[in-house]
């Protein structure tokens, strides 16, 4: 189990860069691991880009920041941490410092309900976390306030970040939330986009719901 999901977070990571999420060493991704008597977390190694990881680099840490590995964790595994202790749902995590998102979070942005694709996050607009230094426990605490009722958030002057409940959708809303954020861009290039009304996305977060394959 621990080689395989360690392969997977590998994969996941080399996603990321083809996808445009992340470029070099920027980012980090973790999957969430109970499977072994301490409960806990893989997550990728500081400094090391994706192309240069193998299994044996993927370090794992406890749910009380004890790690174990030839590599220690990215500098940010707090706020992976207390996301994992505190929304039971979340199977991994994402952060990346995407371009759209990225240009957003500079302004501190929140995106607003421009398209009906923001509920995917959970509510009718996507927060962008107050601005803390980065692998700070001041910085996990703004992650987690952004994050109520919500499984991602932009986090100021930073990047974006998000959790699914496995690997393959934190890979597919993190490119979501990107494409969103370029969409937000362009469109106000052009003029202030028309917003959604509160009451049209209730509509469209209850269809969400149930959206997509039964699991």
């Amino acid at each position: 189990m621990a080689k395989q999901l360690a392969t997977q977070l590998i994969a996941t990571a080399r996603a990321m860069a083809a996808e445009g999420l992340n470029r070099g060493t920027a980012g980090n991704l973790s999957v969430r691991d109970d499977s072994g008597k301490t409960p806990g977390f893989w997550i990728t190694p500081t400094g090391m880009a994706p192309a240069d990881m193998e299994p044996a680099d993927i370090p794992f840490m406890d749910l009380e920041g004890n790690w174990q590995g030839r590599r220690a964790p990215s500098s940010e595994w707090r706020f992976h941490r207390d996301i994992y202790v505190a929304r039971p749902e979340a199977g991994a995590v994402l952060h990346a410092h995407s371009p759209y998102a990225v240009s957003l979070a500079c302004l501190r942005y929140d995106i607003p309900p421009f398209h009906y694709m923001i509920a995917r996050f959970g509510g009718s607009t996507v927060r962008c976390a107050a601005y803390a230094t980065f692998g700070t426990q001041e910085l996990s605490d703004a992650a987690l306030a952004a994050l109520d009722g919500r499984n991602a958030c932009l986090l100021a002057n930073h990047g974006l970040l998000a959790f699914g409940r496995d690997l393959p959708q934190a890979l597919a809303l993190g490119v979501e939330l990107e494409e969103l954020c370029g969409q937000y861009w362009r469109a106000c290039q052009l003029g202030e986009p028309a917003l959604l009304s509160e009451a049209e996305m209730a509509v469209v977060i209850e269809k969400f719901r149930s959206y997509g394959q039964p699991r």
